[in-house]
C-alpha cells in the first residue's frame, strides 16, 4: 500500500505527484522529492499542507499528519507576511508558506470585522494588479524568490445588476 501526495514547488510553479510507502519517514519524503529533481538546498523548506513547522527530512520515523491525498510545498518562505488594505484600513500577519489564500480572508474578514454578507462578496486580489488567486493558492506560490512577502487588497466581487 502507498501513500499518494501532491508537491507543490514555488519555484517550479506546478503541482507534481508522487507515492511514498504506507507508513512514510522524513527520508523517504527526501528521496522522493530528489527522484523529481527538486533541488532541495539548505534554504529550501518542505511544508506539510498548512503546517507551520517544516518536516524533517532526516527522521526515520513515520511523518506524523502525512496521509494519502495531502499537500507537501518545498518552499523558500517558511513564513510569509501578509498585508491586507480594505478601504482605508491595512492589516498585517505572518502564515506558515503552504497557507492558502483562503486562510488569509478569513483572516481578513475577522481584522477588519465584516458582516457575513459583505465578506461573501469580497474576495482578495494581488495589490497592483487584477490578479485574483484561486482560494485554493498556497502562500508561497504568489511570492517573488527573495522575498516572503505578498500585498492583497479586499475587494467586492464584479456584480451584474440589472
Amino acid at each position: 500500500m502507498t501513500t499518494t501526495i501532491f508537491i507543490h514547488h514555488g519555484e517550479r510553479g506546478n503541482l507534481s505527484e508522487g507515492a511514498l510507502p504506507a507508513s512514510p519517514t522524513g527520508i523517504d519524503l527526501e528521496r522522493l522529492l530528489r527522484s523529481l529533481n527538486i533541488d532541495l538546498d539548505d534554504t529550501c523548506r518542505v511544508l506539510l499542507d498548512e503546517e507551520d513547522e517544516p518536516l524533517d527530512l532526516t527522521s526515520k520515523a513515520p511523518l506524523k499528519g502525512l496521509k494519502s491525498g495531502c499537500r507537501i510545498h518545498v518552499t523558500r518562505c517558511l513564513r510569509v507576511r501578509v498585508t491586507v488594505n480594505y478601504l482605508e484600513r491595512t492589516a498585517h500577519e505572518t502564515f506558515a508558506g503552504g497557507a492558502r489564500v483562503r486562510r488569509v480572508k478569513a483572516w481578513a474578514v475577522r481584522a477588519f470585522k465584516l458582516k457575513e454578507q459583505d465578506a461573501i462578496e469580497h474576495l482578495l486580489q494581488l495589490c497592483n494588479s487584477e490578479d485574483r488567486p484561486t482560494t485554493d493558492t498556497p502562500l508561497h506560490d504568489l511570492t517573488k524568490r527573495g522575498d516572503c512577502a505578498i500585498c492583497f487588497d479586499l475587494v467586492p466581487e464584479k456584480r451584474v445588476e440589472g
